[in-house]
């Protein structure tokens, strides 16, 4: 493992993307970062008596930064590789009022605590599994203006998505110089939807390393793996055009980028693509963000080509 050239603590954090923000630190292209991070409560849920009520919501989703990147600028893309993401040993989650598919069914607010250890998340005496950690916020400054940390747009946010998990890469389009990246949100564990509108919210640290792909950029951010990219749309409430334009993105990829027709990009992403929702947690005050699933194939090895 890649050793940090830069540490940054939990009380540098932001709660919103500013265009305007300056960088708590600046690095180099290649640097390994080790960044700490508080849960999305920002340390307020420490028992299941610790209800959505009694917390105060101004406080949700502090992402540690910004930092800033030397030579990333408008029209790049920063690429941040999630190199390890530790959690701590407890987390909890939600029911809160108003919020997601299910709430009819729910009778009062309820928080319940989870315990992590050696990669397992327990709930209760019956119910563990695998831990999975990743993030929920990892953002950019916007082009313009100032978004809270809760939201997530084309300069990336609360995008819930749990592909952003240990290994992955996520390429951020830059729209100011230096870029100044923020991540939070950490999660032991989500599930697509996050149905709730919680996962299993938890501090901790990680390493990440920062690259900068000049002149080239992705209209939204898109998430790298092993054996595939996912490209990334959002809503404010809309289901159908977050997955429309997720469609669009990654179609734009595949003829812009790999030469592919817009019949063939089309056809390619039915039959070998997979659509779907990393949050919808509806009604709410949140995001709807929809991603598309792209196969890495000889004719197409990446979101870009290099």
């Amino acid at each position: 493992m890649s050793q940090a050239t830069i540490r940054i603590g939990r009380d540098e954090h932001v709660w919103s993307f500013d265009a305007q923000r300056e960088p708590v630190a600046l690095v180099h292209v290649g640097d390994v970062i080790e960044i700490e991070t508080w849960d999305c409560f920002t340390g307020q849920v420490r028992s299941e008596a610790d209800t959505v009520e009694k917390i105060d919501l101004s406080r949700v989703n502090s992402a540690t930064g910004a930092i800033g990147v030397r030579g990333a600028e408008p029209g790049d893309t920063l690429s941040v590789t999630l190199l390890d993401i530790r959690p701590g040993e407890h987390g909890a989650a939600m029911c809160i009022p108003g919020w997601g598919q299910l709430i009819h069914h729910v009778h009062a607010p309820t928080t319940r605590i989870f315990h992590v250890s050696d990669g397992v998340v327990t709930m209760n005496d019956r119910v563990s599994f695998p831990a999975s950690p990743m993030f929920g916020v990892i953002g950019v400054s916007p082009e313009s203006g100032d978004i809270s940390t809760f939201l997530a747009g084309r300069h990336g946010g609360n995008m819930d998505d749990h592909m952003n998990g240990i290994g992955a890469t996520v390429h951020l389009p830059v729209f100011q110089s230096g870029a100044q990246l923020a991540i939070g949100d950490m999660h032991a564990a989500m599930g697509d939807g996050e149905i709730c509108g919680t996962g299993v919210e938890i501090g901790g640290t990680a390493l990440i390393k920062v690259d900068v792909i000049k002149n080239k950029c992705a209209r939204w951010p898109v998430t790298e793996t092993a054996d595939s990219f996912y490209t990334h749309a959002t809503s404010p409430d809309n289901i159908d055009d977050a997955l429309r334009m997720a469609c669009e993105e990654a179609s734009k990829l595949l003829v812009d980028e790999w030469g592919f027709s817009a019949e063939d990009a089309f056809m390619f992403l039915s039959v070998a693509g997979d659509l779907g929702l990393a949050a919808y947690f509806h009604p709410s005050p949140g995001c709807v963000v929809a991603r598309m699933r792209v196969p890495k194939l000889a004719s197409n090895p990446g979101p870009f080509r290099l």
